[in-house]
């Protein structure tokens, strides 16, 4: 049975970190939708639309008829574990740091047999669960877990390592202004944060929020502005160095399109604070982070971005606040490329209308804070790098994947002419 994962000792400072290391990352063009479903969570496997033969490994053409109509679908999980072995050497340096490490053959109840990961509370001959999850190296693998909970499974070293799970991490949460701020902190403490930082603009101004946030423990409010290169800077050198996973709740929403306005104040507020702080956070935290992700238990795992789903598409009524979230989706990838070299996660949680002062106009549903907190403790204890949060999120990111140009003319169309 899996042990209880214990707090890491206090880090010696004349000690070497750990070096990042990552595994194989080489995958074919086809391997790639199994990365794809990973992303979000999802066991999809390859089924010919011929023979409709379910496939693994990914391939080309149908094993069955050589048709090479083959689509990725959601699969049933579930299999029977038929043999395993415990690798304890490894000619590749990430396998060699973190062995043993279990191997094994899975026949999954729709057909292929795959040799995946193994938990370590799985037994040969039990009944298992395939998790598609998402690598150091940010591609799909798949890791059998049991049918079953067991107790403390998630703390199962090969699980950890796919996940970004907040248990022991020290996580930066940047703006406690953000009305969802004290549901996200009290949901990381629940989760086994260590220590939640909370960021905190203009001091100088009371704020609810921070009455909420100080009868809890293990939470330090901390001076950050994103909107100020120096703030930053000075926050970064003070806790850079331990900051765990960040999550950047920073945001500067207004109501209104381009010719609603007349002038571009506060579409310079929203671009400063919504793409532009992200740039500062990223360039301050971002390296230190990059260096962290092989220090153990507590090691740097996850960078998270909140995002208004309408960054995929553009909603007129807020047209300037979603095209700033658009650019901050766009950076969000660039910042996925220049951190994968480490393994450093970005997460992004995408959502519908907060509840809150700036969407009280429009209609239900709405995300609630609890809603989102869960979402974004989910997404990390899954190592997921696409959340959808709300009943909203979700049927935006539906229609945009069916066709976007509809979505397009859906979202801006008007009203009756006169």
């Amino acid at each position: 049975m899996t042990q209880p994962l214990q707090p890491p000792p206090k880090k010696n400072p004349q000690k070497r970190t750990q070096s990042s290391t990552r595994p194989p990352e080489t995958r074919s063009r086809a391997a790639l939708g199994l990365s794809a479903a990973a992303a979000e969570g999802r066991f999809a496997l390859q089924v010919c639309q011929e023979c409709f033969a379910v496939q693994y490994p990914p391939r080309d053409v149908c094993r069955a008829c050589l048709s090479p109509e083959l689509a990725w679908q959601d699969q049933s999980p579930s299999g029977t574990l038929l043999a395993e072995t415990t690798v304890r050497t490894s000619t590749k340096l990430y396998f060699r740091d973190r062995t043993p490490w279990r191997m094994g053959s899975v026949q999954l109840d729709v057909g292929p047999v795959v040799l995946c990961h193994v938990h370590g509370d799985c037994q040969s001959g039990s009944k298992v669960t395939l998790l598609n999850r998402l690598d150091a190296a940010g591609q799909g693998v798949l890791l059998a877990v049991p049918e079953e909970r067991t107790d403390h499974m998630e703390d199962n070293p090969q699980l950890r390592a796919l996940s970004a799970d907040p248990k022991h991490r020290r996580i930066l949460v940047t703006d406690l202004r953000n009305p969802n701020t004290p549901a996200l902190v009290k949901a990381l403490l629940d989760a086994g944060a260590a220590t939640v930082f909370v960021g905190e603009s203009e001091s100088w101004r009371p704020h609810d929020n921070r009455r909420a946030l100080a009868d809890l423990e293990n939470v330090e409010t901390l001076p950050l502005d994103v909107t100020d290169v120096a703030s930053v800077q000075k926050l970064a050198g003070e806790i850079g160095g331990k900051t765990d996973i960040l999550i950047n709740t920073a945001r500067f929403v207004r109501p209104g399109g381009v010719l609603e306005r007349g002038d571009t104040a506060f579409a310079r507020e929203e671009m400063e604070t919504n793409y532009l702080g992200l740039m500062r956070l990223a360039q301050a935290f971002g390296p230190g982070m990059c260096a962290r992700t092989g220090d153990g238990i507590n090691s740097a795992v996850a960078w998270v971005n909140i995002l208004s789903v309408h960054a995929l598409s553009n909603a007129p009524d807020f047209g300037c606040f979603t095209a700033s979230n658009a650019a901050a989706y766009s950076l969000s990838q660039s910042l996925r490329g220049e951190f994968r070299g480490s393994g450093l996660r970005v997460m992004n949680v995408f959502t519908g209308p907060t509840d809150d002062e700036w969407h009280q106009a429009l209609p239900p549903p709405k995300v609630s804070a609890v809603a989102m907190a869960r979402a974004v403790v989910s997404g990390l204890q899954q190592g997921l790098e696409d959340v959808w949060c709300g009943d909203v999120a979700k049927e935006i990111r539906d229609r945009w994947r069916r066709d976007p140009k509809v979505l397009e003319r859906e979202l801006t169309q008007g009203g009756e002419g006169a």
